[in-house]
């Protein structure tokens, strides 16, 4: 991502700062009108009538009498109706896209040959013995690209039920899930992931299909375990020449099992209708209003297929006829490929728009010229955005991000961004740095993606906007936390056509969930705000009491303790026979080597961690931010340990979606954390 982040070239810096006259007649001649919000943004929710204090999508005049969004076209209720309108929508338009290589132009596949393919693909799995029918599980364990996308409308040609694989998940869950599902057969991208599932193959599986070569030695390793390795094109050639008769899917038939990796035990089977995708994306481009996504839009394909943000996007994309370009697989060339590809629309996660956005932080920090036309730049569009101006043609996006904008294609007009909370001031450069409309939205798995959205002209960040229409929401007391809906606080709790119809084969799990009255209960506190939108503001997990009774929530404290420039990541624990908190810290590495080059310092990051003036300064640090944010006393910790090396998923004590396993990292640093609670006695 660097690309993106060397955009204030020295000689046109000085000649803007002598300029600022120009600049000012060239703003005014050029300033556009605002655009006009699509609600007022002093009130963007219905309030239900009724001691439960329901809200529901303003988008949406049924909501409010209980009922919800199922559809957008009459002629468009599952998946498999979904393509096959897009492919009317675009005239038979470009589809899926992809290259060959970095230095090579996109490929495309149109509507129709996709359609055609997919077809003969699912008509090749029919010819293998599997049977039409929502019972039958089709396994797909590969990155993104157009044979994940054939293989999954191939499925629903015949009725049958997609269920991703990813790396993160692990051999021992991948062998889980497939024995759990009881899946015959499952499309693999190479011969790595080949030999990862022949490691340990469940007796269920008979067949892997492969996108690209694999190793003789693969094959003879798998005719070993009684498993039989195909290619892509031998299963389309099948399928054409047996031309089985489609069997089209009900809205109400499962489309997906999409397995979530908690942080303890084994991953949950998510189980989502067709009905629940159509309707989660139908409410998100209803929500969109004059930004909605169109044939004309071209979409960059890089978040991960297994998980639903990317399955919604691309849905909405297909559903409208657009196009998707798939990314080389690499993702520190992602840069490329959007120059490549030049993509109007792109799904987001904070962890990508926090680097550049640090990136460019340090890359200005060091020139008084690059800082001011910065501030200057920020403060103008900041204005306009104020005022619901989004573009990318002022005086400031050419002088001062021009390489932002161009390192992401030069053409992006819509961002959707999920997964985990965006710091406010990231936002904000978002929006100022790229001059494309940005929403922040939050859901899980659990409500397909979406629960709600922020609204186009909303410029104000930390929330994560109103209810969209597929569904309400509710917050119910949580009285050990102290959080009371009568004062617009407690637990998110979600009704309507987007709530999954269960985990699959666990009815004590799904009850648990769901409740007896049908609300999803999310484990997220949420907090209404004055004008109907929801802002998050803690977890209903992971607490634990200390010895004096004290209520401590981890992740609150954690994620106070982040925005210190030494922390790269933080992992706070507590006990209930202690009286006080101690924390795990992984140092950010670039920060704390310049700080100790400056103060004469030497030695390597496991050096520096043993440091004592090292631990002060970012103990210290710490403290101030805790005590800048309210902190109480017994909230902060008393003790730190620095630890080298970064909490990731490959050593276990992150999951798939970057969130910390906390058993696994109270095991793994137990030795510490005594060491630590023995000096504090």
């Amino acid at each position: 991502m660097d690309q993106y982040l060397h955009y204030i070239g020295g000689p046109a810096g000085a000649l803007a700062l002598t300029g600022v006259a120009a600049a000012s007649a060239y703003y005014l001649v050029s300033r556009p009108t605002p655009e006009k919000p699509l609600v007022p943004l002093d009130d963007q929710s219905h309030l239900v009538p009724g001691p439960e204090l329901v809200r529901t999508s303003k988008f949406y005049k049924e909501a409010k009498e209980g009922k919800f969004v199922r559809h957008l076209f009459s002629d468009t209720k599952t998946l498999y109706d979904s393509f096959r309108r897009g492919a009317k929508e675009s005239n038979n338009g470009p589809c899926l896209g992809w290259r060959d290589g970095h230095t090579k132009p996109y490929q495309w596949l149109h509507y129709n040959e996709a359609l055609l393919r997919a077809k003969n693909f699912g008509s090749g799995l029919v010819a293998l013995g599997l049977e039409a029918n929502p019972h039958t599980f089709v396994g797909i364990y590969s990155q993104n690209c157009p044979e994940w996308v054939l293989t999954e409308q191939g499925a629903y040609c015949y009725s049958m039920v997609i269920v991703p694989l990813y790396d993160t998940l692990g051999p021992d869950a991948c062998s889980y899930i497939i024995k759990q599902a009881n899946i015959n057969i499952v499309v693999c991208e190479d011969d790595s992931k080949c030999n990862l599932l022949l490691d340990r193959p469940p007796k269920c599986l008979t067949r892997l299909i492969t996108m690209k070569e694999v190793r003789p030695a693969t094959n003879q390793r798998a005719k070993n375990r009684g498993i039989e390795i195909l290619k892509f094109e031998e299963v389309e050639r099948l399928g054409a020449a047996q031309d089985n008769k489609e069997v089209p899917p009900k809205a109400s038939d499962v489309c997906t099992i999409c397995y979530t990796s908690g942080t303890t035990g084994n991953p949950k089977g998510v189980m989502l209708s067709h009905e629940n995708v159509v309707a989660a994306v139908a409410s998100v481009i209803l929500q969109l209003g004059d930004h909605k996504i169109t044939s004309s839009d071209v979409m960059i394909s890089f978040l991960p297929l297994a998980h639903m943000l990317e399955r919604c996007c691309e849905i909405g994309i297909y559903t409208v006829g657009g196009s998707v370009g798939f990314f080389s697989g690499d993702v520190k060339r992602l840069s490329d490929d959007m120059k490549a590809l030049k993509p109007t629309v792109t799904p987001a996660v904070p962890r990508l728009l926090n680097r550049i956005f640090d990136k460019v932080q340090s890359d200005i920090s060091n020139s008084f010229i690059k800082r001011t036309l910065y501030n200057m730049a920020m403060s103008s569009k900041e204005n306009e955005i104020r005022r619901g101006i989004i573009r990318r043609n002022s005086l400031w996006d050419k002088l001062v991000f021009r390489k932002v904008q161009e390192g992401m294609g030069g053409r992006l007009r819509l961002m959707i961004v999920g997964s985990a909370p965006l710091a406010a001031n990231v936002l904000t450069f978002t929006r100022c740095a790229l001059g494309c409309l940005v929403v922040e939205g939050y859901g899980q798995t659990e409500c397909v993606a979406p629960v709600t959205l922020t609204v186009q002209g909303d410029y104000i960040p930390e929330h994560v906007g109103p209810p969209v229409a597929c569904c309400s929401v509710k917050l119910v007391d949580v009285p050990e936390m102290e959080y009371f809906a009568v004062a617009n606080q407690g637990e998110v709790c979600v009704k309507g056509t987007n709530v999954f119809q269960g985990y699959f084969m666990e009815p004590d799990k799904t009850k648990e969930t769901l409740g007896k009255d049908g609300w999803l209960h999310t484990g997220d506190i949420g907090m209404w705000l004055p004008n109907g939108t929801l802002k998050i503001v803690d977890r209903k997990k992971h607490i634990f009491k200390l010895s004096q009774g004290e209520y401590i929530v981890p992740e609150k404290i954690e994620n106070i303790y982040i925005r210190s420039q030494y922390v790269q990541q933080v992992f706070v624990h507590g006990e209930s026979l202690k009286s006080c908190i101690v924390a795990v810290i992984v140092p950010d590495v670039e920060v704390i080597k310049q700080w100790a080059t400056e103060n004469h310092i030497a030695g390597t990051l496991s050096v520096l961690c043993a440091h004592p003036e090292v631990k002060r300064l970012i103990m210290d640090d710490m403290i101030l931010w805790g005590k800048e944010a309210g902190l109480k006393s017994f909230e902060q910790v008393k003790d730190i340990y620095l630890h080298p090396d970064p909490f990731s998923v490959q050593n276990g004590l992150l999951t798939p979606t970057m969130k910390s396993k906390r058993p696994q990292l109270k095991k793994y640093f137990k030795p510490q954390i005594e060491d630590m609670y023995a000096k504090l006695i």
